[in-house]
């Protein structure tokens, strides 16, 4: 795969793992980073191979939001560059057929959380914390985090959080309905993997049809259609070869 300098790519069987890779700055993300996540998204969900991706960060941090100094130094055509790149970062997890994880460990604020927030699932450890502090900088989450954060938790919680600005350890966010589960900092990184290995065993048409519906449900669309969508899907995969197998092998497992 490519080289890369502020992210790094890793393969465990069907799990493919982005790293962020900048630890001295707690992988704050500045325009670089941004343009190698991107295209280190774009080359694990073309890969065949690759059932499920996992999002971590190096060092003491997933990610402490972006790179302030140069967030700060930015003209208004660099601004909007920024966030418009920001925007495709987000749309490329989820609208990507895998499943992608965020696996926290440490800081995830600002745009680290916003993220997390794009996965569709996360996980953490006991010593994390995250928040989207764009308050204290008089602005606010500029990549969805006010919308995506309202998909995962009550609009009570969500205004404490954007008002305070403040950070929450994981298990208040675990209760929350935020995060997945809280794994043990001393053992994060092999029960993470372990919670993706154990998902890229699952059927992956299966997984891309419920990622598909799941995140439908979250739109404007009617109700019904929906609804029409799913039971269409299910057809669908019923009359494919994978279904009939699996089918028949579970009644034969089943007469003995």
């Amino acid at each position: 795969m490519t080289n890369f300098e502020t992210v790094v790519i890793e393969k465990v069987d069907k799990v493919a793992i982005l790293k962020f890779n900048r630890p001295e700055q707690l992988n704050a993300m500045n325009r670089q980073m941004m343009d190698e996540i991107i295209e280190a998204i774009d080359l694990i969900n073309c890969d065949e191979d690759v059932c499920v991706a996992m999002i971590c960060g190096e060092g003491r941090a997933f990610m402490a939001g972006a790179d302030i100094k140069e967030y700060g130094s930015q003209t208004n055509e660099e601004f909007i560059a920024f966030q418009q790149k920001g925007k495709r970062l987000y749309e490329s997890i989820e609208n990507s057929s895998k499943p992608w994880i965020a696996a926290v460990d440490g800081f995830a604020l600002g745009g680290g959380l916003e993220i997390a927030l794009s996965c569709d699932m996360l996980v953490a450890s006991d010593q994390s914390k995250m928040g989207l502090p764009e308050v204290f900088l008089s602005l606010i989450p500029g990549g969805g985090g006010t919308q995506r954060l309202i998909q995962k938790i009550g609009i009570n919680r969500v205004k404490e959080m954007l008002f305070f600005g403040a950070q929450y350890n994981a298990k208040e966010l675990n209760n929350w309905g935020i995060i997945n589960r809280v794994f043990s900092n001393n053992s994060f990184m092999d029960e993470a993997l372990t919670f993706a290995s154990k998902l890229s065993r699952r059927s992956a048409q299966s997984i891309t049809q419920l990622k598909r519906l799941a995140n439908l449900s979250t739109t404007t669309l009617d109700f019904n259609q929906r609804i029409e969508d799913e039971a269409q899907t299910v057809k669908d995969l019923f009359l494919q070869d994978e279904a009939q197998a699996a089918i028949q092998n579970f009644i034969k497992k089943s007469e003995k």
